[in-house]
């Protein structure tokens, strides 16, 4: 496949390296420090099953836009962070609307896959998401990885209403497990994008605050009650919207974050380094829909006021 990596941070650079590695063409959208690293040493990343040192073709978005149409790729993947995906869809309108090539969002929250198919329509939009992974760049062109890296994917915002887009994900998934990529094609993406959502909401903020991993917040007396709290003003909001969370849903999420390795979430990591983090897309989404709902989040309001 022709695969282009929008957002090549530490899961895009994870996610692009198995692919490559699998005999994929793959081009890397990336910025700054990290870009001209890649260009002129190549990518490293460091995982426990596999390193990976090779050159790749990385661009800035500029050469993108001048060097390729969108039909050069059978697959574009987004990667970067969630505030950025509207300015993104206005950037790249016209470039996007040239062919039918779909997109793969693997970002957190819940508000990418609309703003994609407004863009693009739902027929070429896959919602998808990054499970028990984490990645970041150490330092520039280097990447650390942990945790087993799933995918889950599927037509937006289920089969049910995108049935036609099936061969297409079945082909995707295939190609994903030949390159070591455990991935599961799902028949409700819209569910599970809210169900990661209970271990985003319930976790990130407080990992930022905190500085603790994710198994550190789940297993502690203290925190594991705000952990679950977060949890359930999810599930309120999401039941609001008509997604069908429940209790055994938070229960589920928590045995999932207590036998995971201890994770640092992105929100910890960014904090640590002073950039932007996604606040807005996580506790700012849940408290945008509660105020139209006419609810209270006081966790959420909590964990928001300590973090702005």
């Amino acid at each position: 496949m022709r695969i282009l990596i929008v957002g090549a941070g530490g899961i895009g650079c994870y996610y692009g390296a198995r692919l490559q590695s699998s005999g994929h063409k793959v081009v890397f959208v990336a910025r700054g420090d990290h870009l001209n690293a890649l260009q002129q040493n190549g990518l490293q990343v460091q995982h426990s099953e596999i390193q990976f040192n090779q050159m790749v073709n990385a661009v800035d978005e500029q050469r993108l836009l001048t060097a390729f149409k969108v039909e050069d790729f059978d697959l574009i993947i987004i990667c970067f962070k969630a505030f950025d995906t509207a300015s993104w869809l206005t950037r790249m309108r016209e470039w996007l609307k040239r062919g039918s090539t779909p997109i793969l969002s693997l970002q957190n929250g819940v508000d990418n896959e609309p703003l994609i198919a407004k863009v693009i329509g739902k027929e070429r939009t896959f919602g998808g998401l990054a499970v028990r992974i984490g990645g970041h760049i150490i330092q520039p062109g280097i990447v650390s990885a942990d945790g087993p890296a799933q995918v889950v994917m599927g037509a937006w915002p289920n089969q049910q209403e995108n049935q036609h887009k099936s061969d297409q994900l079945m082909r995707v998934q295939e190609h994903f497990l030949a390159a070591n990529i455990p991935t599961r094609i799902s028949d409700n993406i819209e569910l599970e994008l809210w169900r990661k959502l209970l271990i985003n909401n319930g976790v990130n903020p407080l990992s930022a605050i905190t500085g603790l991993t994710t198994r550190a917040l789940v297993e502690s007396e203290h925190y594991e009650p705000c952990v679950r709290q977060l949890m359930q003003e999810v599930v309120l909001v999401a039941n609001q919207e008509g997604v069908h969370l429940t209790q055994n849903d938070i229960e589920e999420m928590l045995s999932l974050l207590k036998s995971f390795d201890a994770i640092k979430t992105s929100m910890l990591v960014d904090h640590e380094k002073g950039k932007p983090i996604e606040l807005d897309a996580i506790c700012g989404s849940m408290l945008m829909r509660a105020k139209t709902y006419g609810l209270s989040l006081p966790a959420n309001q909590m964990v928001s006021a300590l973090l702005s």
